[in-house]
């Protein structure tokens, strides 16, 4: 942490003397750690040790209506040094990352915003498109990913239509020598003070000298949301689709696509939700949505819900949030998470606490544990000792500061 403090601060005092920008300019960014440990017959999914990501970085005003974002990261697994000796700092600098560095254009005619550079994109919550930084998942408390891009962005008090085009970076090891291309619109609109809808369409373009040429040239999705928000209670429901082809906008015969439905109500000290996915043909998307602390971190996390080999996933979930003392929120949450067809069902139950040191330190901790079917259809690729121990759990805490 230390270290990038140091390279922004050494950034600050040199930059040119003719740009107006010190007393302007804030510093940004985070510090997440998570001590986890899961007992699971998937083990390969889920981190049983400490991680911690550290996102530091300065934004400025250069000249009137621009100002300039610069962002690097940090990632590291405590331990990781068999001979417990500690890295040289050639090696620690060899880790630090760039996640941001871009411009943005304000006011452009009159009417829009224009970022150029590398950034991040998206709703943190979303099923379908985020590139950004996760919270309180242990299993992905890495390298953040971001887009090189140029995106566009209209927004009044009633509509936001926003546009971009760009390389997405570090998202997928789809070969040694692709990348990934991304292009998008997404619209906004308040329909009334509470109810607002959203319409969002995104192609995917991987490209490489390792790419098979009979595999898709263009593959994405496309959906739209409509939210109700009221003063105590909240409701939204989204339908996606994916497509996939040699050119845009073609779905093969089996197309995946995603249904999902949230409701929210507040009495007093009690929030009570419940949420309804729906997934078929191993539905594609770019989202961070990771439901629970275990299947959910799974599912979401490899950017295709797919829960059993009939390629697809029902999950339903209902929770309730309480908040007995102002920094304290208590958490209880059961899902059951299914084949698309209602087979293979899996139970889940966590309890999660978050206590809001102040506004910018927050410690969390949670404990989840799953009971997994019995179906032998559905662990006929597990081992013996896996299929004796179907029942699984995984604790965790951690600290989250941000600034």
């Amino acid at each position: 942490m230390k270290k990038l403090l140091g390279v922004l601060l050494a950034i600050a005092m040199t930059w040119p003397a003719g740009a107006t920008v010190l007393s302007n300019v804030e510093v940004k960014g985070e510090i997440q750690t998570i001590a986890s440990d899961a007992h699971h017959n998937q083990n390969q999914y889920y981190n049983s040790g400490v991680n911690t990501r550290v996102l530091a970085g300065l934004s400025a005003e250069l000249v009137e209506d621009v100002t300039a974002n610069l962002m690097f990261q940090y990632a590291d697994t405590w331990g990781d040094n068999p001979d417990n000796e500690g890295k040289t700092v050639q090696e620690y600098w060899d880790n630090v990352k760039l996640v941001n560095a871009n411009v943005v254009l304000h006011n452009l005619l009159c009417a829009f915003d224009l970022t150029v550079g590398r950034q991040f994109y998206g709703d943190e919550d979303s099923v379908v498109m985020y590139l950004g930084p996760n919270h309180y998942n242990a299993e992905i408390n890495t390298y953040v990913n971001s887009i090189d891009a140029a995106k566009l962005v209209y927004s009044d008090d009633v509509k936001t239509f926003t546009a971009i085009a760009g390389t997405i970076v570090n998202l997928y090891p789809w070969g040694t020598k692709t990348k990934i291309d991304l292009y998008g619109a997404d619209f906004r609109l308040n329909i009334t003070d509470n109810l607002n809808a959203q319409v969002y369409g995104y192609d995917v373009a991987v490209r490489g000298d390792d790419m098979d040429p009979d595999e898709d040239q263009h593959s994405g999705f496309y959906g739209a949301k409509l939210g109700l928000n009221t003063e105590a209670f909240r409701a939204s429901a989204e339908y996606a689709r994916n497509f996939g082809g040699h050119r845009l906008i073609k779905e093969h015969k089996d197309t995946g696509y995603m249904v999902k439905a949230d409701v929210a109500a507040d009495i007093e000290k009690v929030t009570a939700r419940g949420t309804f996915l729906y997934a078929k043909q191993n539905f594609f998307a770019l989202g961070n949505y990771t439901p629970g602390l275990l299947v959910g971190h799974k599912l979401g996390g490899n950017g295709i819900w797919e829960y059993t080999d009939e390629n697809g996933v029902r999950m339903f979930n209902v929770g309730l949030d309480f908040k007995p003392f102002e920094k304290w929120v208590f958490s209880l949450d059961g899902y059951t998470f299914q084949a698309r067809t209602g087979h293979a069902t899996t139970y889940e139950a966590d309890l999660t606490a978050k206590y809001n040191h102040n506004e910018y330190v927050q410690l969390f901790a949670g404990f989840g544990y799953a009971k997994y079917t019995k179906n032998e259809k559905y662990t006929a690729n597990f081992s013996k000792d896996e299929r004796e121990t179907p029942d699984n759990f995984k604790g965790q805490i951690g600290m989250l500061i941000k600034f």
